[in-house]
């Protein structure tokens, strides 16, 4: 029985101190983050993600918070079928990732 709690105990450690790294922010945060000038409108970075996969349907739209920075994270299918990820920098539209999901 001792070996066990020796394995467990420093990971239930490791897990209690892993911070959360991102938020869902609502409707209303992200309207007074737009109003205040923080964050850019949705539609022209969803107009940006859908150049870049001419045809693309898009599949959601979240606005989050990581580590202190606003991303909106979008969701694609492209023509080809293909599920795709994107994350923009909400404050200047600055791409972070695009990758197949």
């Amino acid at each position: 029985m001792r070996p066990a709690i020796l394995f467990t105990f420093p990971l239930a450690l490791l897990l209690a101190a892993t911070p959360v790294a991102s938020r869902d922010l609502d409707q209303d945060e992200a309207l007074r983050l737009r109003r205040e000038g923080l964050i850019q409108p949705l539609e022209s970075l969803l107009q940006q993600a859908m150049a870049r996969h001419p045809g693309a349907q898009l599949l959601e739209a979240e606005l989050e918070e990581e580590d202190g920075v606003y991303v909106y994270e979008i969701e694609l299918l492209t023509a080809d079928g293909v599920a795709r990820e994107l994350e923009l920098d909400a404050r200047d539209g600055r791409l972070l990732k695009d990758e197949e999901d």
